[in-house]
């Protein structure tokens, strides 16, 4: 066993390579979780070599069969064209050949020889294929972002680039995406980045049977003809090479061209196929392995090119019955294609449609069309650091590609690149339209937001090579950041170790209801956030204010604040007033929010915001004689009644029975702005909310849903006694005083029973803590006495296997003797050493010296 063993460690073919180095250790769990959910029993070299060692196998069949398991397991879970699968086969080789030795040696028999049957290796089916180049597309587009993010993705490291069709590792499911509905119900797998299906025309799918069929073949070395030609020789490698060979070609430009659409034919393709080869036969000697493979690959690619071209065309009928449509889908009139901008519907919030492109186009088994679009989400719906800005009308792009029915498109919109953003605009694109912004990527893995660097990455392949045509600006507009939509959410107990928050998912196909934030710690590569707008100027003091009266003023009601009253109050009578326009107030609210907020401002400045309903005016109260008196603003639905008329002298006699603060009014001749009460929204969202429904409320002349920020006031339920001004009474404000302490006494006795409960706590988890630390002593000495005890018997089985079974324990005793004598020794010069040591430096610490010189100095 152990001469088999040997001689397959020591096997390499004929380039010096291993192919034992995979299978001496068992995979690695942690790495390939589901290999042990295919793999009911692994094996490894390593396991085998204990087992000899420790003389596990009761018969040879038994250590055969563990060898067995090795090439067999490594089979079963491996794709036919992975290097894994390729050594596993190797290895089988070997072992062949050795146990075909000991049979000819006659020290087995050749059945105990035979390799057991351990069940089927299942074969490659053509979906494999499909799935392996789906995979290899996406992760072609994986690593441009990759590349573009500059290392931005914080996962401990960057996902390396994996490739199962030659792959080095034992990996390499040959099931992947078997289980891709798992998960389906779970709000957070939803996350997870998709990639638009394959929807391929007839003759992109003959084009990729050729490249299949010229990816297979392998030489005499066991190795894949194809990998010589995969890329273009670096030109800073071999500049030798691009001096003769003017025109290049490789597999991943005619991959590259395939997807963006440049193959108008078969012929066309095989013109490029063609060139790469000519290109190697030219360069490369006859007798080289280079051009000998270039040629059978030629070979191959004309005769599997002639095949494709004699099939049907109802032969390439994508899976799920989809059929591509390329020239886009008419709906409503208008055309929708791969690269428009969309507005789709969101189940979530159909006020915010869900800003998307379109990747892919097709029409179902039952004549539905359909289109992919990658998503772009609007800042309130990522989770970032509070603190974070974004420009208006900002969007970012995320991984989530999904399948959307024609007529959840709603709209057309349009995506620019935040450099091209302040320069201009799409030419000819409606006024009408909603044109966002784009700067950064949002990873919803870690989320992230990396800075895009190169936007065509971004774009559909069919896309990437096109351009707009922009109507410039007379000169380029300043972008302004606006601080986060949902800034408001940070959470007064939230600290800067905390998890990352996540975002509230609603319905399925949609994205998610709000975002998050949080106050971790800013990346490095972050920007910060940008410096206040320095405020305007201080406008010029106002003209001296004439003596007022010193008149009552009302208490403020439950709807209104204290700087808006309900009841009308006399101003300062002036001298032929110049009547003064209302100012109509500009206010910025969130999208389709109809609720106002003053302490939490939303910051959004798109063309579907709200829009202040128009006010209703109130003509000034004309007063007798040569005063009037300048109206306060009135609420939009609590029309008052005429104040009565001031007396014709300039300061009124006040009231003998009490006396009010002054009123903060306003300069002479000034009305000050008044604040917005009714808004409404805006006609598509208005729109969305069925006829019924709406006619149930207040409208305007418009036909759109009036929102108010507060209740009508009934003013006629005010009752104010003569003499008396607006209050509580006595009774209320005792049971007032009561309730509050009696809220203050439960509140005191909340925070002591807390901190009770905290130190209580605090103590189990010290006694917790305690008690693991023992257990972990008792673990750890526990470990030590066994492993003393495996060494022990290891020893003892080493010199049975050098001495035999009787003179073992002799041996045994001689060879501890001899280590104590040794480890004695070993003792007695160290300590001797140490002395030496410290006498020396003792003798340095008390220097004697003479006349001239130190008696330990060399004269």
């Amino acid at each position: 066993m152990s001469e088999v063993l040997f001689n397959v460690y020591a096997y390499r073919n004929e380039d010096g390579y291993d192919p034992t180095k995979l299978f001496q250790r068992k995979v690695n769990k942690r790495s390939l979780p589901d290999y042990y959910e295919v793999i009911k029993e692994p094996m490894a070299l390593s396991e085998i070599k204990r087992k000899v060692a420790s003389q596990e196998y009761k018969s040879f069949a038994e250590f055969v069969r563990d060898f067995a398991l090795i090439p067999h397991n490594a089979q079963v879970y491996n794709r036919q064209d992975s290097q894994a699968y390729v050594d596993a086969l190797d290895v089988k080789k070997v072992l062949e050949d050795e146990l075909k030795k000991l049979v000819d040696s006659k020290i087995i028999t050749e059945e105990v020889a035979t390799l057991p049957y351990l069940g089927e290796i299942p074969e490659q089916d053509e979906r494999d294929d499909e799935e392996e180049e789906e995979e290899e597309d996406d992760e072609d587009e994986e690593g441009e972002e990759e590349m573009e993010d500059d290392g931005d993705e914080d996962e401990e490291t960057v996902k390396p680039r994996k490739r199962p069709a030659r792959r080095s590792t034992a990996g390499g499911r040959r099931d992947a995406g078997s289980k891709k509905d798992d998960g389906k119900d779970d709000p957070e797998s939803r996350k997870k980045r998709g990639r638009p299906p394959r929807v391929d025309t007839p003759m992109e799918a003959r084009i990729k049977a050729i490249m299949k069929a010229i990816r297979k073949p392998r030489n005499d070395s066991n190795k894949l003809m194809v990998s010589a030609f995969e890329r273009v020789p670096d030109k800073s490698v071999m500049p030798e090479y691009h001096a003769e060979i003017k025109n290049p070609m490789a597999m991943d430009v005619l991959k590259r061209k395939l997807k963006r659409k440049k193959y108008n034919s078969v012929d066309h393709f095989m013109v490029d196929v063609e060139l790469m080869f000519e290109n190697a036969k030219k360069y490369n000697e006859e007798d080289s392995q280079i051009y000998k493979d270039a040629i059978h690959l030629q070979e191959e690619a004309r005769r599997v090119a002639k095949l494709e071209k004699e099939k049907d065309d109802s032969e390439f009928v994508m899976e799920e019955g989809r059929i591509p449509m390329p020239n886009g889908i008419l709906h409503n009139g208008e055309l929708w294609k791969v690269g428009d901008w969309v507005h789709i519907q969101n189940a979530n919030d159909l006020t915010k449609p869900i800003v998307a492109q379109i990747y892919r186009t097709w029409q179902d088994v039952d004549g539905g069309k359909w289109v992919n679009a990658c998503w772009y989400y609007r800042p309130e719906q990522t989770v970032h650091r509070f603190d974070r800005h974004f420009l208006e009308n900002e969007v970012v792009k995320t991984g989530q590609y999904r399948d959307h029915p024609i007529d959840e498109v709603v709209d057309r919109c349009f995506v620019m690149f935040v450099t091209r953003y302040n320069k201009g605009r799409p030419r000819d694109f409606p006024p009408d339209k909603e044109i966002y912004v784009c700067e950064a990527r949002y990873n919803e893995e870690n989320h992230k937001l990396n800075k895009i660097k190169t936007w065509a990455s971004c774009l559909p392949d069919e896309v990437r090579d096109k351009d707009y045509v922009m109507d410039l600006f007379d000169t380029q507009r300043k972008l302004k950041k606006v601080p986060s939509p949902i800034a408001y959410l940070l959470k007064d107990d939230q600290k800067e170790d905390d998890d990352l928050p996540k975002p509230e998912w609603g319905a399925e196909n949609a994205p998610p209801k709000i975002g998050a934030v949080h106050c971790r710690p800013r990346d490095p590569k972050d920007s910060p956030p940008p410096e206040p707008t320095p405020s305007p100027p201080p406008p010029p003091p106002p003209a001296p204010a004439l003596p007022t009266p010193t008149i009552p003023t009302p208490q403020p009601t439950s709807y209104n604040n204290s700087a808006q009253s309900s009841y009308p109050l006399a101003q300062v009578p002036v001298a032929s007033p110049m009547p003064a326009p209302t100012p109509q107030p500009h206010h910025v609210q969130a999208a389709y929010t109809p609720t106002h907020h003053a302490h939490q401002p939303q910051y959004h400045s798109q063309s579907h915001s709200h829009s202040p309903a128009p006010h209703v005016s109130h003509p000034p109260v004309a007063q007798p004689g040569a005063f009037q008196s300048i109206p306060p603003h009135m609420p939009f639905t609590t029309p008052q009644q005429p104040q009565a008329p001031v007396a014709q002298y300039a300061t009124p006699r006040p009231a003998p029975q009490y006396q009010q603060p002054l009123v903060n009014q306003a300069p002479i001749g000034y009305k000050a702005p008044q604040p917005v009460e009714v808004y409404t929204l805006n006609d598509h969202a208005n729109a969305s909310i069925p006829a019924e429904i709406r006619d149930q409320f207040q409208q305007d002349d418009q036909g759109r849903v009036l929102f108010f920020t507060a209740p009508p006031i009934n003013s006629s339920r005010i009752v104010v006694k003569d003499g008396s001004a607006l209050g509580h009474s006595a009774k209320f404000l005792a049971a007032k005083a009561k309730r509050d302490a009696l809220i203050a006494a439960k509140r005191k006795a909340e925070e002591a029973s807390a901190a009770e409960r905290e130190e209580a706590a605090k103590k189990a988890r010290l006694e917790s803590e305690e008690k693991l630390k023992k257990e972990i002593e008792a673990v750890r000495v526990k470990a030590i006495h066994a492993l003393e005890d495996q060494l022990a018997l290891a020893t003892k089985n080493d010199f049975e296997l050098l001495v035999g079974s009787e003179n073992s324990a002799a041996a045994l005793a001689q060879s501890l003797d001899r280590l104590s004598v040794v480890q004695q020794q070993a003792m007695e010069k160290k300590k001797e050493r140490e002395e030496r040591l410290r006498l020396e430096e003792q003798a340095k610490q008390i220097p004697i010296t003479g006349m001239t010189v130190r008696l330990e100095e060399k004269i």
